[in-house]
């Protein structure tokens, strides 16, 4: 598996774990063994291992994320840092969001997520549309 692939699958994960709703695959997505920083639609900047999964434990107790699908996701490999943007689709919002991860041996594991709202509606539909970009 070549690095994008497997930062892309890393990206998979994190996003399979926001749509079922699992906290267990979503600290498994997230390194445990560094300082980590989220920053969710609306947020004050979040940072460290308990205030980030505390966040993520509120919004996937709602059940409100099974919808969520990341759509147009690019990597970009930096060694052994990269990060992925992309687009958000949720039933009614579209956001755009960068996501960062460190190689932590054969894995990549997040320490970074940002999201935001996206005013391009066109632009996750052609990224979507693109198969070379997913």
């Amino acid at each position: 598996m070549s690095d994008r692939e497997a930062i892309l699958f890393a990206n998979d994960a994190f996003y399979a774990a926001f749509a079922g709703g699992s906290i267990e695959q979503m600290r498994a997505a997230w390194a445990d063994d560094r300082d980590i920083t989220c920053i969710h639609p609306g947020w004050r900047p979040l940072s460290g291992q308990q205030e980030v999964m505390d966040s993520w434990s509120t919004i996937l107790s709602t059940g409100e994320t099974a919808d969520i699908r990341c759509v147009g996701a690019r990597a970009y490999s930096l060694g052994d840092t990269a990060y992925v943007t992309g687009f958000e689709r949720m039933p009614g919002t579209l956001l755009t969001a960068t996501n960062v991860f460190v190689r932590t041996g054969p894995l990549w594991r997040m320490v970074h997520h940002q999201a935001g709202p996206c005013q391009d509606r066109g632009a996750a539909g052609r990224e979507d549309s693109d198969p070379t970009l997913q």
